[in-house]
This record gives structure tokens, C-alpha cells and sequence, in this order.
């Protein structure tokens, strides 16, 4: 059990590293959300253990809170939830002209972008809720203030966080017929709502919902960018 923290995150990131290699096009896309994702591994104490408890290398998880699992894990999926509606739906990204940037609908940009986490600091400081909780409320709600501010994603926002639940449903489970115990020793589930599909908590489908929904859109959102069908 060890280790399977570890194989869990170099099998997503192996997934990562598949898609960068062959999608040439998708490269600069990838990386540059992948490490605007990867810092965000710092907020695994705010998990741990309270939502879940897992062995890590050389044992920080249980020692610090930290590990080094969420960090490639966090790398990873940034990149993939960034690109993985491109992959199915072929389509190109151009460049917003400036002028377009000064629409009335545009007025929030830089307040919208923040409103994930100024929901999360809120709903963590002012309720009893389970950090996981704050999270995906936090992301679901700027997932909707993205659609105010950028009408355009809306197919690639709910399409995007329908297409990432699917990919984590199919990677969470990967692992459990090698250990079907895992969720069971090492998610707090009498923290959750003891809702199991398949073996897999109902909150990290819902995670993988807004999470995917959320970052589905925000590197267009953040460089100003706009999906081109693909002819």
C-alpha cells in the first residue's frame, strides 16, 4: 500500500506525458496550465486526514500533510483537463482581437478568475464543511462565473467537465480490482456521505466534475483565447 499513492500519480501523469508527445499543437496549452495547476499540491494538508489519509513517500503525508504525489497528480491533470475537450472535439484556439477585450461582458475578467478562490476562503473559514466540499463548490461556482464572462465556452465548459468525470472514473478505478480496500483504509468516509459508485467515493466524482468544468475553459479565459472549429 505503500506505494500505490505513487503509481496512482505516475499513471496519470504517464497519461499526461502520452497526449504532450502526440499532440504537438496542444504543448504550450499543457505545460503552462500544468504549472499554474502543480503549486496547488501545497493544499494537501488542508485533505489530509480529514478527508483522506493515504501512505506517501517517504511518509510525509502522515508526518507533514504535504506529499509528493499531489504535486505530480495536480501537474498532470491541469494539462489534461485543459486539452482533453480538443481531443475529442477537434477545434483550434485564435487569439481575442483587443478591441473585442473591452466588451461590456469582459468588464469582470480579472474578478471572475479569482471568484474559486475567494468562495473557497470563505466557505473553509466560515462553515464546518469538509474541505473537498469547499473545493468543488468553489470551482462550480467559477465554472458559472466563466460562463458569464465568456458565453463562447459554454459547450466546452459542461462538455469538458462531463469528459474529465469520465477519464477519472476510468482512472480512480484502475487501481481498485489491485486493491479493492484502498478507499476503505484510507478515505475518511464517516467524514463524506459513505455514497460509493463502483467503489469510488461520490466526492471525487463530483471533484472531477468542476474541477474539469472549471479548467475546461480557463486557459482561454485567462490568455484570451477563442475555440475555431476545425475543418
Amino acid at each position: 500500500m505503500q506505494y500505490v499513492w505513487f503509481i496512482w500519480s505516475l499513471l496519470i501523469l504517464a497519461l499526461w506525458a502520452i497526449v504532450f508527445f502526440y499532440k504537438k499543437d496542444f504543448r504550450k496549452e499543457m505545460l503552462k496550465m500544468s504549472l499554474i495547476t502543480m503549486p496547488f499540491g501545497i493544499t494537501e494538508p488542508l485533505f489530509v486526514p480529514d478527508y483522506w489519509f493515504p501512505p506517501s513517500l517517504f511518509n510525509l503525508a502522515e508526518n507533514t500533510g504535504f506529499d509528493i504525489e499531489s504535486f505530480i497528480f495536480s501537474f498532470a491533470i491541469g494539462g489534461l483537463g485543459t486539452v482533453l475537450y480538443r481531443l475529442i472535439y477537434k477545434s483550434n484556439l485564435a487569439e481575442i482581437p483587443h478591441e473585442e477585450r473591452h466588451h461590456k461582458q469582459h468588464k469582470f475578467h480579472i474578478y471572475i478568475l479569482f471568484v474559486p478562490v475567494i468562495v473557497f476562503i470563505i466557505l473553509a473559514f466560515a462553515t464546518k464543511l469538509n474541505h473537498i466540499y469547499c473545493g468543488t463548490i468553489a470551482m462550480f461556482l467559477g465554472g458559472l462565473a466563466t460562463l458569464y464572462c465568456r458565453p463562447d465556452l459554454k459547450g466546452k465548459i459542461w462538455v469538458g467537465g462531463l469528459l474529465f468525470t469520465l477519464l477519472y472514473f476510468i482512472y480512480f478505478g484502475s487501481i481498485l480490482p489491485f486493491y479493492p480496500d484502498y478507499v476503505q483504509l484510507y478515505w475518511n468516509l464517516d467524514n463524506l456521505t459513505h455514497i460509493l459508485i463502483l467503489g469510488i467515493p461520490i466526492e471525487e466524482l463530483i471533484f472531477a466534475f468542476t474541477f474539469g468544468m472549471y479548467w475546461s475553459g480557463l486557459y482561454e479565459h485567462v490568455f484570451w483565447r477563442k475555440l475555431l472549429k476545425s475543418h
